[in-house]
């Protein structure tokens, strides 16, 4: 299958359900090989066998992305079953505090910055070197959500967390965090973005929509979704 991904791998975390299920299908259509991560296995393996009927490379590969060790798994399996990396959506998240913050546990904040910000420091340290060493450098794109970049009523866990991600995410030109990292080797082209996309009608959004604290006002996301701190290849 001919296409701008032809010979590219992919890793989109969470591509079972919703923007990352989208964006798998894309990575199909587009002649690449994707490999989905996600916690629940039923969901991950039809969404692999769904693409591989209609003739794409697909593969489903079990993850905990707050666990360090399964991410560092999740990228092997990349490499040894495509052979190489090419790309990553590091979309996994969720909400887990949906309260005014006096009455957010210390449990359920730390569950909301494992699940949303840990999980993308765990993904980039091994896509990083995985990228390099088997294509010569690559493309990622941290989901940072619209939350990344301003306050979203009673999810205060989880706006904190996908703003770590945006800070995690390196700064045009900087040579600061992330794929820019100078301690990568010259010569190698490294691309990070971050996305800010707006509600989404997946199932954490329905969730998060359910437990607002406060009225949503007209309006409110009409804007574009924008993406931010774009890294141009080296």
């Amino acid at each position: 299958m001919a296409g701008r991904l032809s010979s590219k791998v992919v890793i989109v975390t969470g591509g079972s359900t919703g923007i990352g299920r989208a964006v798998a299908d894309r990575v199909v259509a587009e002649g690449g090989a994707v490999v989905i991560a996600g916690r629940r296995r039923e969901l991950g393996e039809r969404a692999a066998a769904e693409l591989r009927a209609g003739g794409g490379r697909a593969r489903f590969v079990a993850t905990d992305v707050t666990v360090e060790r399964e991410v560092q798994r999740l990228v092997e399996a990349a490499v040894d079953e495509f052979g190489r990396l090419d790309g990553a959506l590091n979309n996994a998240g969720g909400v887990n505090a949906t309260a005014p913050l006096p009455g957010v546990d210390a449990g359920t904040w730390q569950a909301d910055l494992a699940q949303n910000l840990t999980s993308v420091f765990y993904c980039l340290k091994y896509q990083i070197p995985a990228m390099t060493e088997s294509a010569g450098g690559g493309s990622i794109i941290n989901n940072a959500s619209i939350g990344g970049v301003r306050g979203l009523p009673g999810l205060a866990p989880y706006v904190a967390a996908k703003h770590g991600v945006v800070g995690l995410t390196p700064l045009r030109g900087t040579g600061r965090s992330g794929p820019r990292d100078p301690g990568q080797r010259a010569g190698h082209r490294q691309r990070g973005h971050a996305a800010l996309p707006g509600p989404d009608w997946c199932p954490a959004g329905r969730r998060a929509a359910r437990t607002r604290t406060e009225p949503d006002r007209p309006g409110r996301h009409r804007r574009r979704d924008r993406v931010v701190r774009d890294l141009p290849a080296q």
